[in-house]
Parts: structure tokens; sequence; C-alpha cells
């Protein structure tokens, strides 16, 4: 009784340490620990599994836009921790404790079962009776059911007798297979705090003890070894333990010495009986097994008569005293020291489970978030690694744009100001060309040879062709003359204009330019256009005698007729009696007029104007008056003379007056009519090659600088791009910090959960 009484205190010290473990609420059971353990490694492990998930979402997200920053390991290791706490969350919900009970055959196992459920649950009697593996457990509905292995049907509880009971001729399950038995939890504490049963064949029935322990027990928290009191621990009990040891590290085992109210009859040996057992127990568990000192092993060895506790409490659940019924003496100690093993056992597999069950998921959640922040942390690394590299390229590409635009706007005003003074140049060149071919047309179109014709239809077809022919001579002379240095020029404007430029370039695309300068070589085409432009010429061929009066007439009205202009306007302008302007400007008036017959040469503006009326009358009495007066003049003779020798004159242009004649006037009069129609165009003409040479080179600086456009664009794009990809390691080193900081969290917590439920 004192050894009872020592163990009882003890056994209250352990309470009131394990009511302080938790600070949130008042734990009254050990059992209600490893409840608040389980509930919070779980809440734990789904947060872990969250922040799994989430990285994975995130990092698939960030590898998608940015492959560079993860590799494929990485990915690969966090995709496979999601997969790995999914199935840690998984054996988490349905970790619970587990208790074995073990013995030979009619030890009283299912017995024991039954006295801690309270009811007659498993079936019990003299002899082999369980035939195979019993699991009792909380049913989550309330309802009581049981299930075979192998299925998911639910049969009723009651059908645990036929199923299992060794004696049933029907029985359809051996040794090996497993029950499920379900019992409402608010019909047993140990079921509501999570415990687990489990009944057991003799383990004198089956020489296959390995594959009970490998199959049902290597996940058992706490071994309970049913012995008969009214013999001693047999061997092939301790060797079913010494596989137990072997297979687990210092398993938790209590003895339970059953049927010990058979000591009753026996009162004189009880002490020495009593004794008897807890050395042998005692040294089978310390020195044997070695799982626990001797001090310990005082407090996992109990007397107790299981039948006795299950018809009390069957009798206390009926409303009925504990003590009805036919008990033997010394039941309220045997029923006292059965409760005490029910405390010993509860705090043991509390703690025991607790290790058992959560300590190596802490340690596994504990190194995966350890690697985890690792991974972020060489993602972080990473990211801003490229972060700083990726603003360095929009640095460069920024500087380079700049650069670009500074220097365009520089070479295109050098260019505009060199392609302004070459098209002044070459104004001033074709022009002046121009007018140097127009003075020399004569020669260019004496040189033209076709034969000559004064037929209409043949001149007009003569006229065609010396079109065609003077504007083709016109335009040859003029390339002669200006087309080599012309192109030399814009060959040279052209090759800066592409050596500047191409600096600009990238050097693939500079590359490429310069590798392909084959192009038609510039030529200015002198557009002319002779036959629209003398299409209003028309020849006289006609003969004219070069001596006749109106010829005469005309080259004497050229010479005087800006001298005569000028006098009678002066006369107009100084005389007092300008209202007499009508009758001075009659030239017979003034030819009679007696003031002015003194000399010849005062006369000559007279001659002219009397002949100028005769040409104009075109009459006899013209001529008539000219005669006359030609013969008052200078006499008949000299009138004689001057006559013959004009008619000889005359007759010898008459007879000279050939096709040859006519081809020399007609080619006269058309250099007389081209030259002056030419010099009408020399402006346009040296303007249009001008305009020429400048849409030339307008032409080539415009497309380079479209080239160096498109670079420029290229270089908005690809800052464009980089930008993109800066955003994505942003937010890649932005994701990997927050992940950082949720794994050290989640660190946090289960370091937290080890002081407070593991240490």
């Amino acid at each position: 009784m004192a050894a009872y009484i020592n163990r009882t205190l003890a056994y209250s010290n352990s309470m009131n340490i394990s009511r302080n473990v938790s600070t949130d609420e008042q734990i009254s059971s050990p059992l209600q620990i490893f409840g608040k353990a389980k509930k919070q490694i779980n809440e734990i492990f789904v947060d872990i599994l969250s922040y799994v998930a989430e990285a994975s979402e995130r990092i698939k997200d960030v590898n998608d836009k940015c492959p560079n920053v993860i590799n494929t390991n990485e990915l690969k290791s966090i995709i496979d921790y999601e997969f790995k706490v999914k199935g840690i969350c998984e054996v988490l919900t349905r970790d619970h404790m587990k208790v074995a009970f073990f013995g030979r055959t009619s030890n009283g196992k299912s017995t024991v079962v039954n006295a801690m459920l309270g009811d007659k649950v498993l079936p019990s009697g003299i002899g082999h009776t369980t035939n195979c593996f019993l699991q009792v457990e909380g049913s989550q509905s309330g309802e009581a059911y049981l299930v075979t292995e192998g299925s998911n049907e639910k049969q009723n509880v009651e059908s645990v007798s036929h199923l299992a009971h060794a004696l049933n001729h029907e029985k359809q399950l051996n040794e090996k297979e497993l029950v499920h038995v379900y019992w409402p939890k608010d019909r047993c504490v140990l079921l509501r705090d999570d415990v687990a049963l489990v009944d057991s064949p003799g383990v004198d029935v089956t020489p296959h003890l390995d594959d009970w322990i490998d199959n049902h027990c290597i996940d058992a928290d706490v071994f309970v070894l049913v012995a008969n009191a009214e013999s001693t621990l047999m061997v092939t009990e301790k060797n079913f333990f010494h596989k137990v040891s072997s297979k687990l590290s210092k398993p938790n085992i209590f003895i339970l010495n059953n049927r010990w109210d058979a000591s009753a009859n026996e009162p004189e040996f009880l002490d020495q009986v009593r004794k008897q057992h807890m050395e042998r127990a005692t040294d089978f568990l310390v020195k044997e097994l070695k799982v626990c000192t001797t001090e310990e092993a005082s407090s996992r060895i109990f007397f107790i008569s299981a039948k006795e506790v299950l018809q009390a409490r069957v009798q206390e659940r009926k409303g009925l005293s504990l003590n009805s019924g036919a008990l033997a003496e010394g039941f309220s100690t045997r029923y006292m020291e059965f409760e005490e093993f029910e405390r010993r056992f509860e705090e043991c597999i509390s703690k025991s489970a607790i290790k058992t069950k959560f300590l190596n998921h802490s340690q596994q959640g504990k190194h995966l978030i350890k690697d985890m922040l690792k991974i972020m942390d060489t993602i972080y690394n990473r990211s801003q690694e490229q972060k700083n590299l990726k603003l360095n390229e929009i640095k460069k590409c920024q500087e380079k744009l700049n650069y670009t635009e500074q220097s365009l706007i520089s070479i295109t005003n050098e260019m505009k100001m060199k392609i302004h003074q070459m098209v002044d140049d070459v104004e001033d060149k074709v022009s002046k060309a121009l007018s140097d071919e127009i003075r020399r047309l004569s020669v260019l179109v004496d040189e033209f040879n076709l034969p000559f014709h004064s037929d209409p239809l043949v001149l007009n077809a003569y006229k065609k062709e010396l079109h065609s022919y003077v504007e083709s001579g016109l335009g040859s002379n003029l390339r002669a003359r200006l087309s080599t240095a012309l192109a030399l020029n814009i060959d040279q404007s052209q090759k800066e204009m592409i050596e500047k430029m191409s600096a600009l370039l990238p050097e693939e695309k500079r590359n490429i330019r310069l590798r392909n300068p084959q192009r038609e070589p510039f030529e200015v085409l002198y557009r002319l256009n002779c036959d629209n432009l003398c299409r209003d010429f028309h020849e006289h061929l006609e003969f004219k005698f070069s001596w006749g009066l109106s010829t005469l007439f005309g080259r004497v009205a050229s010479f005087t007729s800006w001298s005569s202009w000028s006098s009678n306007q002066s006369r107009i302008m100084m005389s007092p009696q300008s209202n007499n302007q009508s009758q001075s400007n009659n030239p017979l008036i003034n030819a009679f007029d007696g003031t002015h017959n003194s000399t010849i040469e005062h006369n000559l503006p007279v001659i002219s104007r009397i002949l100028a009326a005769s040409l104009g009358t075109q009459g006899a009495m013209g001529g008539l008056i000219f005669a006359g007066f030609m013969l008052k003049t200078v006499g008949w003779r000299l009138i004689i003379a001057t006559g013959g020798i004009y008619g000889c004159l005359y007759l010898y242009e008459r007879l000279s007056w050939t096709t040859k004649a006519k081809e020399r006037e007609f080619k006269r009069q058309y250099v007389h009519h081209a030259t002056s129609k030419l010099r009408l165009i020399v402006d346009l003409t040296s303007a249009n090659c001008s305009h020429q040479v400048q849409q030339e080179l307008s032409t080539t600086f415009a497309q380079l600088c479209e080239l160096v456009d498109r670079s420029a664009t290229d270089l908005n794009d690809e800052m464009k791009n980089l930008d993109g990809k800066l955003r994505i390691l942003s937010k890649s080193t932005e994701v990997s910090k927050m992940l950082m900081n949720k794994g050290d969290v989640l660190k946090a917590e289960l370091k937290q959960f080890d002081d407070t439920f593991l240490s």
C-alpha cells in the first residue's frame, strides 16, 4: 500500500506539470495534451501546405515569365515538397494515440479493453476467444459500427462476435487481419481524447510474430502485456516483446498482472506473491528489455482484476453502486490500482505519442522550411543580381538611345546644310552649262544631216527628228560636262552619310549596311522636251530678196528707230504746240515741206516714212510717188544704174535660192526660235536637276535615318522588354522575400511547438 501511495503522489506531480503545458486553456487530462499538440501541429502543417502551395504557384509563375531565375531542381524540389506536406497532413489527420494489448490466450486482454471502455464491446470469455486484431477507436459520427480490412462497408458492431470470436465455426478472418471497431466517443474518455485500443490474439497461437509487429504494432505508442497473476511470465510472452524491442527503440511497456482477485483466496501469501511478480517483471523490463529504469518499472507494473472493473463499471453505467454484485475481498484496492494504471497509461501514452507521432513530423517540417528558406534565399539573391544586371542594361540602352537621338539631330542639320549647298552648286553648274550649250546650238543644228525637203509632209518629219536630235545632243553634252563630277560628288556625299549614320547603328546592322553598298549610279536627267518646247515654230521658206524695199526698210528702221523715237519724244515734251502732234506724224506733209528738202541726210527719216507709206499701201501710187521723189532728188542716170545693179543682185539671189539654201535658212530660223525658247527654261531645267540631286541625297539620307530610327525603335523595344523582365524580377524578389518571411514565421511556430510539447 505504501508503494501505491507513493505512485499516486508522483502521478499528482506529473499532472501538475502537464497542466502547465498550455497557457490558453486548462488541461485536466494528459490525453488532452496530445489532442492539443495534434491540433497545433495540424494547424502548423496546414499553414505549411498553404505556404508550399503558394510558393509552388508563385515560383511557377515567375519561372514561366523569367526562366533564368529558378533552375529545374529548385522548382522540382518545391513541387515535391507540396506532395510531401500533403502526405504529412493526411497522416497527421489520421494520427492518434495507439495502445496494443498482448499476452497469452485467456489472460484477459479483451476484458481489459472492455474495462477501459466501460462496456462489453469486444468478445471475451474462457479459452481462445479473439481470433484477429480488433482496433477500437472513436466514431466521428457518434454511431457504433465496424469495418473489416479492405472494405468500406459499415457493419453492425454486434457482428464483431461473429467475425472475431475464435469459437465461431464460420469465422471469416484469420489472426493477421484487422477489424476497425468504431465506438461513440461520448461513451469513453479515452476514445474522446483520440486513443485507439488494439486487441490481439494470443501470442501463443501463431509463430508469425514478426508479421504482427510489422503490420499492427510498429506505430503503437504503448504496449500492454496482460499476464496471468496466477502464473508467472512465460517465455512466449517474453519472446514477443524481445522482438518488439528489437524493432522499436525502447518501447513503452506496461505489465498488468490480471486476475489478481484470486489472491483473496490466499491472503497469507499476498505480499510474497506480489513481490515475486514485481521482481520478475522488473527484471524483465530493466535487465532483459532495458526499456526503463528500476524506479520507472515500479510505475509500469500493476495488479488488477479486469473482470471486476468491467462488472463494476457496467453496474455504474446502469446507475448501481460499484460494489454491487459478487466481488472478492480487496476489490476497492484493485479498482484503485486499475484507475492508477489508467492514469499512468494516459500520462505515458500522451508523452510517448507526442514524441513518436509528432517529433518526426516536426523535424521534417523544420527541415522542409529550412530547405524552402534556402531556396527562397537563393532565388532572392539571384533575382537581385539579375535585377541589377537588367538595370545596367537599361541604363546602357538609355544612354545609347540618347546618344543616337542627339547625334541624329546633329548629323541631320549637317546633312541638310550640305545637301542645300550641293543643290545650289548643281543649279548654278547646270544653268551655266545649259546657257553655254544654247549659245552653241547653231553648231549642234548644223551637224544634223538628215535629208531636207521643203515639202510640208517631209518637213514635219524633219522637224520631229530635229527636235529629238537637239534634245539628245543637248542632253549628251550636258551629261558629258556635268554627270561625272555630279556623280562623284553625290557618291562622296552618300558615302559620308553612310559613314556617319552607320556609326549610330548596331554592329550587326552596320556590317549589313556597309556590306551591301551596291546600287545603280545616280545620273541627272535633263528634261528639255524640245518637241513640246518648239511646237509653235513655223518656218518661212518663201524667197525674200535681201535688198528688197521691205528688207532695206527693216534694216534702216532697226538702225534709226531708237534715235528717231528719242528725238520725237524730246520735241514732243519740249514743244509748246504739242497739240499739233498728229500733223507732224503725217509723212506726206513732212515730205513736201520746203523746210526739210535741203539735204538727203536731213530727209532720211522722211524717206523711211515714205517707204513705209508706199509699202504699207502696196499700190502703184506709192511707187510713183517714190520714183518721182528719187528722180527729182538724184537724177535718172543714177537711178538706171542702180536699177541694173539691183536687178542683177535680185537675179543672183533668186537663182541661189536652192534646197540647200532653204535648209540653211530653216536651220537659222530654228536656231533663232529654239534659242529663245531654251533660254526660257534654263532656270526651270537647272532647278529640276538640282531637285533630282536633292531628292537622291534626301532619299539616301531618309533611308539611313529610317535604319537609325529602326535601331532606336529596337532600343526602345529592348528597353520595354528589359523593363518587363525587371518588373518580373522585382516581383520575384518580392515573392521570395515574402515567402522567406512566411517561412521564418512557420519556423518560429515549429520551434514553439517543440518547446511546448517535445522539450
